[in-house]
């Protein structure tokens, strides 16, 4: 016998399941994320002209840059997504018109650092997604293996493998892994910061 309000419940294929907001696996939905997101920051960039050089830097970093964009890098696998070259892309082109410069690629590089470390504070979004996801799933490990304790999906593959390409880059993980973003993004900023230096 068929249930009335069950049947009343939305269907949602597993590749399209999203949890407040944020996309959960990779695929078709996350592409469309990313795409909707970079049509935002292009709308964006666009408008941005319309006020001075000065108040456009500060809304591009402060409101459609990476701020942006941090709950879909937290919450979603998109680490080596395509649209992240395709969004920073358009950064690069907003810094290029801001500062009205023909920016090489180290001179982006450094102003995509930090302001603290020397740059613009503009971060690029491909540099900022293993740090925000990896440090946002190290966090709440324990809540996950209490939800998906009889699941047998328990295992958090992105998390895994992101840790291992960090790893590779950067040494070793620590045993117990800081749940802080900073902790995972600071040797990226290093290692950029090292080739902007490069006479």
């Amino acid at each position: 016998m068929e249930d009335d309000l069950l049947q009343s419940f939305t269907r949602v294929d597993v590749s399209a399941a999203t949890l407040l907001g944020a996309h959960l696996f990779d695929g078709p939905v996350l592409d469309k994320a990313w795409s909707d997101r970079c049509d935002d920051l292009a709308r964006a960039v666009d408008r941005l002209n319309l006020v001075s050089s000065q108040d456009e830097l500060i809304l591009l970093r402060s409101s459609f840059s990476a701020p942006k964009v941090l709950h879909l890098l937290r919450c979603s696998p998109s680490v080596s997504h395509p649209s992240l070259e395709s969004f920073d892309s358009l950064l690069k082109r907003a810094v290029h018109r801001i500062t009205n410069s023909d920016l090489s690629d180290t001179q982006w590089l450094q102003a995509s650092l930090p302001v603290k470390d020397g740059g613009l504070g503009v971060r690029r979004v491909a540099s900022l997604a293993l740090p925000a996801f990896s440090a946002s799933a190290a966090s709440t490990l324990s809540l996950q293996a209490g939800i998906l304790s009889s699941s047998i999906c328990s295992d958090n593959k992105y998390l895994q493998s992101y840790l291992t390409a960090w790893s590779t880059a950067f040494g070793d993980v620590p045993d117990t892994l800081p749940p802080k973003q900073p902790f995972l993004d600071r040797p990226r900023v290093l290692a950029d910061q090292a080739v902007v230096r490069l006479p």
